[in-house]
């Protein structure tokens, strides 16, 4: 019996780190790093992130060699930036960037995931600074981060794509478009993570549709809408909203991933599409089996 789905041939399924519950370099509720390389490729995926700079060897002959040896290949790398603090934290975010991108090179990957500093800190729910942003603000963020995609694109060949997130001031549908309509196309594109992007209210079939062109990359997750509308109502950080379970395992949660997939096929472009479960902290018998039958899923949507 064939599958009716149609076949989603622009698009890459990866995972990451993330979905075996690794948020940190090192953190003793995490699994092994050899742990989760062995499960994401058994689970079914040619394709898996970085993570935290560090959790995974960084020398890249030693990193290459793990990977190879379990028919893995490299996607993106990821940074973490406070770049609406404008010039100031230049130089220090280049520091943070650049040994992460030269790994991300030497791994073959085209692609920087980017995520914005949280206003607030998503393990105690400490308030850092106030949750929306000054014109001069935006103005830093949105030239440094143009700076950022050049500097990365001149350097190593990467291409940035910003991610979106719960807890930043790129969040809602409001501050991507805004984020989005003050930024140049040919230096800034986007990581649509669906699981954030439902979390802050958005529609990720309607950005992906309104700003097609902007869609760089695909992080895949749902929210269970009963946990999302507790902790919004409790104003939970995300941190301990994560622990709650609002990250959630398809398709039992929101956005329908058919749909997003679908509209990301319509588009004239290769996407990689990593799926990213948050589920830090997590019990580490948990993640292997909720990969595998995530990696089922995806393949009844065509994918």
């Amino acid at each position: 019996m064939t599958s009716s789905a149609p076949s989603l041939n622009r698009i890459r399924i990866g995972s990451a780190p993330d979905s075996w519950g690794v948020w940190f370099p090192d953190d003793p509720q995490q699994i092994p790093w050899q742990r989760f390389l062995d499960e994401v490729a058994q689970a079914g995926y040619e394709w898996i992130e970085l993570g935290p700079y560090g959790y995974l060897p960084t020398d890249p002959a030693r990193l290459a060699e793990e990977t190879a040896s379990r028919g893995l290949k490299v996607s993106a790398g990821t940074v973490f930036t406070g770049l609406h603090h404008g010039p100031d934290v230049w130089e220090k975010t280049w520091a943070h960037v650049a040994g992460i991108a030269t790994l991300t090179r030497a791994m073959g990957a085209d692609h920087l995931v980017v995520i914005p500093s949280f206003w607030r800190d998503d393990k105690t729910g400490a308030v850092l600074e106030d949750r929306t942003l000054t014109a001069e603000q935006w103005r830093s963020l949105t030239t440094q981060t143009e700076r950022l995609g050049q500097e990365v694109g001149d350097r190593f060949g990467l291409r940035i794509v910003v991610h979106p997130h719960a807890d930043t001031h790129i969040d809602s549908e409001e501050n991507v478009s805004r984020f989005l309509d003050a930024t140049d196309p040919g230096l800034v594109s986007l990581c649509l993570d669906t699981g954030h992007y439902a979390y802050c209210g958005g529609d990720s079939v309607k950005l992906i549709e309104t700003y097609g062109e902007r869609i760089g990359y695909l992080h895949l997750k749902q929210v269970d809408p009963e946990i999302l509308a507790e902790v919004v109502a409790d104003e939970v950080p995300f941190g301990p909203a994560v622990a709650r379970g609002v990250m959630c395992e398809p398709p039992s949660g929101v956005p329908a991933l058919e749909p997003v997939l679908a509209a990301a096929q319509r588009l004239d472009a290769e996407l990689f599409a990593i799926v990213e479960q948050d589920m830090y902290p997590c019990a580490p018998d948990k993640p292997f089996p909720i990969a595998e039958r995530t990696r089922r899923f995806l393949r009844s949507c065509g994918a």
